[in-house]
């Protein structure tokens, strides 16, 4: 499935307006949101061993609570960026390069 993320960020934006949201969704507000939902995604791992943690894509009960946190940091991710003017493809693709220069195939691993 392919997600167009600008299509995604309009419809947060009606939603939102649909609502009378907009006062509220200021990028400070929807950073701590996200930390919000962040944080609540790994209270879903907070006690599990790496193993367990390893395991949870098998187990249909953790399934959609995860899906759900996850939705949500993507969500309130999406508009923080909106809001605060990022064009997320040209900042993962910026950020891809800065971390291969910052961080290169070990010769050993080449």
């Amino acid at each position: 499935m392919s997600v167009d993320l600008t299509a995604l960020q309009a419809r947060l934006r009606a939603f939102a307006a649909e609502r009378q949201w907009q006062p509220f969704h200021t990028p400070k507000n929807l950073a701590m949101a996200l930390m919000v939902e962040a944080a609540e995604l790994a209270e879903i791992f907070q006690w599990m061993t790496p193993e367990q943690s390893l395991a949870v894509a098998g187990d249909p009960a953790l399934k959609e609570p995860i899906a759900d946190e996850v939705a949500d940091v993507l969500l309130y991710l999406l508009q923080l960026a909106d809001h605060a003017g990022v064009d997320l493809a040209e900042a993962v693709e910026h950020k891809l390069r800065k971390n291969a220069v910052k961080h290169p195939v070990p010769d050993d691993l080449k």
